[in-house]
Parts: structure tokens; C-alpha cells; sequence
């Protein structure tokens, strides 16, 4: 017995010693496998193309180096989330809104549109008979004419015929009264006057030639024949505009239709007579949708008596007093909205007390003046951000969250994938990240040399203006010239010298593909390249000059594009005369 209770002592003990020595082994084990899944949770990224996210590691698939681990997130924020240094928020302006409830009622739409001549009083000079000018009294294109002038005098052959037998039934008119008054109704469709016939018959001679008088008052327009031509009877000889009233044809966006009807009062201010408004009703609204610019035209008649508005010019117009039936309604700034294709999004400050930010998608209602009505996706009080939108878009590209043209996040999109080409070639720090949008320090003749590429842009994009492609060619080959001159030398921080060697490949290969075509399609698909990554460019180093950032949302089939101005004023590239006007401002570049 004595023995057994020794053995379960010993037992006892070895038990006891066994949990005291190899106890914490399973926590141990359990930390152990932890790490393990960490490990294996770690991305790889390239040092010099940051989007590259790869679970092993392994080589870089665009320049073949070793990736490096990507630091992990251990701030703390959702997987949408992404953080900006306040140094960063202040360089690019970044500013947010709280989100309130507006009253659409009293707010002003603003259209751009074009003065034509009024048709209906309009008319079209015509000869009544065939033959030849013999003299033409309206000597240049802008004449002022007016009602029973005399225009031209024609010799007609058939004119002169049909005068002659005028002559000859006048002296058989008791016997042949029938002849007599077809030969007088003959002439008289020839539009000559009672007078003129009567005094045919009564001096029995007959005129070689016939004058043609002016049936009304106005300006002409064109001249469409010359003195010598000859005619056929109905031909036209001149246009004649009266502009005491003109139209000023306004473009109106589908979504902003039901806003407008008959008999609405507008202000319309032109640029010739910038502190001078006019007042006008709208008097036609077209019931055809233009399908290429998805745009109805909007008519107003606008009394010209002074001679303010000529045909073509360009004018704006003020609606105000635009009602909704919803008194009330959820509304935001339109320079806080991002279009892609048929998706709009606006980036949520989500607390505030720190700069970190998320996409939100939203379903926009009508535009009024400056802001949208927000249907779905807001609330009352959340914070936005309605200046640098476009700023806060390209941070959240570069560190893969979720993005206007990227809705799910992760790899971010090149210029030819994506919206803006955002591609950034510094370490994959999340300093790095964070301060994309800061400037860099080069020197004042790197910055001049660049400043002679994006001046020599500007005449590209004005020559798309003006939908010239044999010009734009010329000036993407001229570009290519200014490029090659950019001496990368200067840039002595190497951070500074990897970002200029990746965007100096991509703007020279887009400028590249815009000399070689004269297709003014391909030229503004390549255009949009190019401009993204002049943006990164002007964004990075600077050109010692205010630019412009605009955008258009209907640009590449619906998919938006930006570019950029050296003025606020829109003028569009991607559309010419189609759509000059589309589009506004998303950012500053001081």
C-alpha cells in the first residue's frame, strides 16, 4: 500500500511539474500560429510603382524589382478609409461642407447658348422670271435694304415675249377678251405691278429690262448671286434678316427639362455688355432630344432694336425663381460631385476631428444654380468635401481604396486603364502616400522648361477647340520638342527624378500618338492621356502659373475626362462647337 501511495505521489509531482514547464507551451503555439497567419496577410509592393499589391513576394510585373513588404494598416481605419496630412489638405486647398437641407425655390439656373436670327422674320429674295442680271444694287454681304428698294433689274427673254404679246391681245381684246386677260394674269404672276402693265399697253413699247424690288426691310445676310449670273425663274438672289428680334438659343441638359416652360422670364447678359442685363421670355421649347449631346434648345426672342446682339455671338442666361415640388430638399455643390459614366460620387469626411476620408456613391436629382439634389446616398449632417474633390480622388487611387474610377479599391488604374493616370513612382510609405499632392522642390529652369511643354499643350487643346487636327498635330510635335529639351538633370532629389521619369514616358508617348493620326477622334482619346498625366506633372513641379483643372462628364462616351486651362472660363476640347460649354472647374493648381 505504502509503495502505491509513493508511485501516485511521484505522479503527482511529475504532473505538477509537467504544467509548470510546459503549460504555456499551447499559448505559446497559439501566438506562434497568429504570427504565422500575420506572415502570410503580408503584401508585397514595388518601391518605384506603389499600386503594385501582391500577396508573396516576387518582381515587379512593370520594371522587374524585388517588391518589398507593404507596411500594413495599423491606423485603424476601415478598409474604404484612407488618411491626409494636414500639410497636404492645406497645400491642395481641400475643403468640406456639412451637408444640409436647402430650399431649391429662389435659386437661378444658368445656361449658355447663342444668338441666331429669328426665321419667322426672315426672308428669302427670289427672281419670278429667268434671265440674266443686268445690274445688282446690293453691293456687299451686311447691307441694310429696305421694303420696295430697288435690288436688281434683269433682262428675261420670256419676259420680253410675253410683253409683246401683251401688245398684240390689248388690240384684240374687244374681240378676244379671254386672250387679253390670260396675257395681263401671265404677267402679273411674273409679280409685275398694274402700273407696270398698264403702262406696257398704254405706250406699246416693250422693256428690255425688269426691276426686281425688295418685298421687305432687314440686313442681308448673303448674296447668293453676282451681277452677270444667269438665273431661273424661283432661284434665290438674296437672304435678308430683319434683327430687330433675334433668338438666343439656350442648350438644356436632360435632367434639367422639367425645371422650364413657356412664358418663363429670363436675364441674358452677353460679354460685349457685361454689367448690362436683357430681359426675355422663353418662347419655344424643342420637344426633340439632341441624342449626341443629350441636350434640348431652349428659345428666347429678345428685342434687337438697338443693335445689341448679332447672330453668333455668345450669350448667357439667368431663370430664376426654378420650382420643385419638393419644397425642401437635401442639396450639395456641384464641385463636390464626381461623375464616371452613369456613377457620381462625393468623398465623407468620416470624423471630424481627423482628415481621413471614404467615397460615397450618391443618386443626383436636377441641377439648380450651382447645386444638386441629392435623392440617395446622404444625410443630414454628414461632412463632405466640395474643393479639391478631384485632389482627394487621386490620394484615394494611389493608396488603392476605393475611387471614382475603382469602386471596389485595390490596384490603381494607369492613365490608359483609368481615370487620370495617377501613377506614382515614390516608396510605398504612408507619408508617401498621404503627401502625393505636396509640391516638389525643383529648380525655377526645370519649371520654366516645363512651362514650354504645357504652354505648347494649351495651343493643342485650343486647336481641338477649334476641331483643327492638322493643327493639333503640329502642336503635339512641337510638344514633343519642348519635352525633349526638359534637361532631368535639374532635378537632383531622387524622389523628384523617379516621378519625372515615369510621366515624361507617358505624356511623350500620348503626344506621339496625336502627331502621328488626323483623326480629330483619336487625337482627343489620346488627349485625355496626355492631359492626366500633364496634371500629375503641374500638381508634382509646379509651371509658376495659376492652372485650371477641368472637366467635362459626357466626355469619352460618358465616362468623363479632364484637362487643363489657363483661364475659369470652360471651353471644352473633347466637343468643339457641339458642346463648348460643358463641363466646370474640380481644381486650382496654384
Amino acid at each position: 500500500m505504502k509503495k502505491y501511495i509513493v508511485y501516485l505521489g511521484i505522479l503527482a509531482v511529475g504532473l505538477l511539474l509537467g504544467w509548470i514547464l510546459f503549460g504555456g507551451s499551447s499559448k505559446e503555439d497559439t501566438d506562434h500560429n497568429h504570427d504565422a497567419v500575420t506572415e502570410t496577410n503580408q503584401m508585397w509592393t514595388c518601391s518605384m510603382h506603389p499600386q503594385i499589391m501582391q500577396p508573396a513576394a516576387g518582381d515587379c510585373p512593370i520594371c522587374g524589382m524585388d517588391l518589398i513588404p507593404a507596411e500594413s494598416g495599423s491606423d485603424g481605419l476601415l478598409a474604404g478609409q484612407f488618411k491626409l496630412t494636414e500639410n497636404a489638405m492645406a497645400l491642395a486647398n481641400i475643403q468640406t461642407t456639412v451637408v444640409g437641407k436647402g430650399n431649391a425655390e429662389g435659386n437661378t439656373i444658368k445656361l449658355s447658348g447663342k444668338i441666331a436670327e429669328n426665321e419667322e422674320a426672315n426672308a428669302v429674295q427670289v427672281s419670278y422670271f429667268s434671265g440674266r442680271i443686268e445690274h445688282l444694287n446690293v453691293s456687299f454681304t451686311g447691307e441694310e435694304v429696305h421694303k420696295g428698294q430697288l435690288l436688281a433689274t434683269i433682262y428675261s427673254p420670256e419676259l420680253y415675249a410675253a410683253q409683246q404679246e401683251l401688245i398684240t391681245a390689248a388690240s384684240l381684246k374687244e374681240s378676244q377678251p379671254a386672250l387679253y386677260k390670260a396675257v395681263r394674269n401671265k404677267l402679273k404672276l411674273w409679280k409685275l405691278s398694274e402700273n407696270q402693265i398698264n403702262q406696257i399697253e398704254e405706250t406699246q413699247k416693250v422693256k428690255e429690262n425688269f426691276p426686281v424690288y425688295a418685298t421687305v426691310s432687314g440686313t442681308v445676310t448673303e448674296k447668293l448671286v453676282e451681277q452677270g449670273d444667269f438665273i431661273k425663274q424661283g432661284q434665290p438672289l438674296l437672304k435678308i434678316a430683319n434683327l430687330n428680334t433675334v433668338w438666343a438659343n439656350f442648350d438644356v441638359y436632360e435632367n434639367q427639362i422639367e425645371l422650364f416652360k413657356k412664358g418663363q422670364e429670363v436675364s441674358v447678359s452677353t460679354n460685349a455688355n457685361a454689367n448690362k442685363v436683357f430681359k426675355g421670355k422663353v418662347d419655344f421649347i424643342d420637344p426633340i432630344l439632341n441624342s449626341k449631346t443629350r441636350t434640348i434648345t431652349l428659345r428666347v426672342v429678345l428685342n434687337n432694336k438697338d443693335d445689341v446682339f448679332k447672330p453668333g455671338m455668345f450669350v448667357s442666361a439667368n431663370i430664376d425663381s426654378v420650382k420643385n415640388e419638393n419644397k425642401e430638399i437635401l442639396s450639395i455643390p456641384a464641385s463636390a460631385v464626381l461623375w464616371t459614366g452613369e456613377r457620381s460620387v462625393v468623398y465623407l469626411k468620416t470624423n471630424p476631428d481627423q482628415t481621413v476620408f471614404e467615397m460615397q456613391e450618391v443618386v443626383l436629382g436636377n441641377q439648380i444654380g450651382n447645386e444638386y439634389e441629392v435623392l440617395e446616398g446622404l444625410l443630414v449632417g454628414n461632412e463632405i468635401v466640395t474643393n479639391g474633390t478631384f485632389t482627394v480622388d487621386a490620394a484615394a487611387q494611389l493608396q488603392g481604396k476605393k475611387s471614382m474610377m475603382n469602386k471596389d479599391g485595390g490596384k490603381v488604374m494607369t492613365g490608359h486603364e483609368g481615370h487620370l493616370g495617377m501613377d506614382n513612382n515614390s516608396p510605398n510609405k504612408e507619408s508617401d502616400h498621404t503627401n502625393m499632392n505636396e509640391r516638389l522642390k525643383v529648380s525655377m529652369k526645370f519649371q520654366e522648361q516645363l512651362k514650354a511643354v504645357f504652354n505648347e499643350y494649351i495651343n493643342l487643346k485650343d486647336a481641338l477647340v477649334k476641331e483643327d487636327s492638322k493643327s493639333t498635330s503640329a502642336n503635339a510635335t512641337t510638344l514633343l520638342n519642348k519635352l525633349n529639351k526638359v534637361d532631368m538633370k535639374l532635378l537632383s532629389d531622387n524622389k523628384a527624378h523617379n516621378h519625372w521619369m515615369s510621366l515624361e514616358g507617358e505624356i511623350k508617348s500620348s503626344a506621339t500618338s496625336i502627331s502621328e493620326t488626323s483623326d480629330i477622334k483619336s487625337q482627343r482619346d489620346h488627349f485625355k492621356h496626355l492631359s492626366s498625366h500633364l496634371i500629375n506633372a503641374v500638381q508634382l513641379f509646379g509651371v509658376d502659373e495659376k492652372v485650371y483643372v477641368e472637366f467635362c462628364p459626357m466626355a469619352d462616351n460618358n465616362n468623363g475626362a479632364y484637362w487643363l486651362s489657363k483661364e475659369e472660363k470652360v471651353i471644352n476640347p473633347y466637343f468643339g462647337e457641339a458642346m463648348l460649354t460643358c463641363g466646370e472647374v474640380k481644381q486650382v493648381i496654384e
